[in-house]
């Protein structure tokens, strides 16, 4: 059994699990903070394990939902697994494309997120905001009190004045790609800082190019304020350093023109050389083992950049680990055994469509479908024996030894990896962003050799390529939808999968403005400062 080490991140969300309910509870999907006072009293930051548990907070908003365990939430109104932050991404980034299709359409709002009719009033896409909106809020009540006069006036030393500062870095990269992640998915957003009243404050709305603007500086701002690439591993293991600024960066810069009109593909390439140059990470040997139970000390350690944690124990979620595994078990395979959860698993909640299932042929190490006795069409979404199933997340270690729980993943999340930085590569050098052909080349390559695929040539490696390439790696690791806009196949018809345009088998082009998720409809009417998106 894998038990994770009581690093700093599960030393802090044991200890602050009711901190992060009491600091900011929102109700109706409104994350203003309520009057707060008596947490964020004098007293409470006398010593330096107040801010402790205030960081603290932060970072368990990524893996937990509310402070009475996987289904209580601080969010109102919205099925507590929905509302963990990666899950919030997951079903925005993975069931609104061609990766992944979910068989319980009466679970609100994922079916209409998953045909692309969502409106302004879908719960999952209002709960992935309010979900990001509360990583605000936390992130700025810890800079509040962060202040130079705040920390002198309490009495701190020069080292725990130097650890309160590294925290209050770590917070405003929170805080960055919280906006990072309202700058992908909604376009804009109300600009919240830690000076700004708690209560009826009616923020000004940043667009997308302020909002960008907004996330550069903060993350420029804060770079060499952070620890240094790795130095956490086997210490602090969870925490947030430089490479996942450069990687917000780096991501923030390939998907500029997107969000600004501007390619900003050299900028991209200078950031993810960073992290080539100056991150010390390498490829794990055997992919699979990036998405196994014991993700966090296996060799996979060596390439995942920045993760969300799980542990079937102390960390309990139905984050996208836990969906990923018990979702996968097919209803005709039964094959729970596999994934290290129970038999039956989830009954065949997630299938992928065909269209997605053809990129993965021919067949190499990265291909977990699983085809026998199916057919690749699904002709009844409520039918989990129709369609392909795959196994990518497993809750086995590496060993094959069985997980602390057999529903409660203990797959970390990998949100930021090296494989993805290889392929950010190759694709900012094809988009005349500079960098050397051969280099990129070679880091496709090595991607290839490990998934023991065929290796390409220089005339293969084409954007066309990359796309396709990208969804072989990287699938199941919420990139999908950021990626096909950033290709133009997201919106229009140039490519259709099952459901989308809310067709069945082969889909329909769907209008452009759904590139952007609406802006909450309560949102909206509680500030007047705040726009809808077009179409909405």
């Amino acid at each position: 059994m894998n038990m994770k080490k009581m690093s700093f991140y599960f030393r802090l969300i044991l200890s602050t699990i009711m901190l992060a309910a009491t600091v900011s509870c929102v109700d109706d999907l409104d994350v203003e903070p309520q009057d707060d006072q008596n947490v964020l009293a004098d007293e409470l930051f006398q010593d330096i394990e107040g801010y402790q548990a205030l960081i603290g907070a932060a970072y368990a908003n990524l893996a937990l939902t509310g402070p009475d365990g996987p289904e209580s939430s601080n969010i109102a109104n919205i099925d507590a697994g929905t509302s963990q932050y990666g899950r919030a991404l997951m079903n925005l980034q993975t069931f609104s494309t061609d990766e992944a299709v979910w068989t319980y359409e009466n679970d609100p709002g994922i079916g209409d997120i998953q045909r692309s009719i969502w409106s302004s009033n879908n719960v999952i896409s209002a709960g992935a905001y309010a979900r990001i909106r509360y990583m605000i809020s936390v992130t700025n009540n810890f800079l509040a009190q962060s202040t130079p006069d705040l920390i002198s006036s309490r009495g701190f030393n020069s080292e725990e004045t130097a650890l309160i500062n590294q925290y209050a870095a770590e917070a405003r990269l929170l805080r960055a790609m919280a906006y990072y992640h309202m700058t992908d998915l909604f376009g804009k957003a109300p600009l919240l800082l830690e000076n700004d009243p708690p209560i009826g404050y009616e923020a000004p709305e940043l667009d997308r190019v302020e909002l960008f603007n907004f996330v550069e500086g903060e993350l420029l701002d804060i770079e060499e304020e952070l620890e240094e690439p790795r130095g956490f591993v086997g210490v602090d293991y969870g925490r947030a350093d430089r490479a996942v600024a450069w990687m917000i960066l780096s991501k923030l810069y390939l998907n500029a023109e997107v969000y600004t009109g501007q390619g900003r593909y050299a900028d991209a390439l200078t950031y993810i050389n960073k992290i080539l140059n100056e991150g010390g990470y390498s490829l794990a040997n055997e992919y699979k083992n990036l998405f196994r139970g014991d993700n966090d000390v296996n060799e996979a350690n060596s390439e995942i950049i920045f993760a969300i944690i799980s542990d079937g124990i102390t960390v309990q979620n139905f984050g996208p680990t836990t969906v990923m595994t018990n979702g996968a078990v097919g209803s005709l395979e039964q094959n729970g055994a596999n994934l290290g959860v129970t038999e039956a698993g989830w009954g065949g909640a997630i299938r992928v469509s065909p269209q997605f299932a053809d990129k993965m042929l021919p067949s190499d190490d990265r291909n977990t479908l699983i085809t026998d006795g199916r057919s690749a069409n699904i002709t009844n979404i409520t039918d989990p024996a129709t369609g392909f199933i795959l196994e990518k997340y497993s809750n086995l270690t590496a060993d094959g030894e069985s997980g602390s729980d057999l529903t409660f993943s203990d797959v970390d999340f990998p949100m930021f990896r090296l494989g993805d930085v290889y392929l950010m590569y190759a694709e900012a050098v094809l988009r005349d962003g500079g960098g050397d052909q051969a280099t990129a080349l070679d880091y496709i390559n090595q991607l290839r050799i490990r998934a023991n695929a065929p290796q390409i040539n220089s005339g293969d490696l084409t954007l066309d390529f990359i796309i396709d390439e990208r969804a072989r790696e990287l699938y199941w690791e919420l990139h999908r939808r950021q990626d096909l806009i950033r290709f133009s196949l997201f919106t229009g018809g140039v490519y259709n999968w099952a459901l989308k345009g809310n067709s069945l088998i082969n889909g329909t082009g769907i209008a452009s403005f759904r590139d952007l998720y609406p802006i909450p409809a309560n949102v909206v009417q509680s500030n007047d400062n705040l726009t809808q998106n077009e179409g909405y």
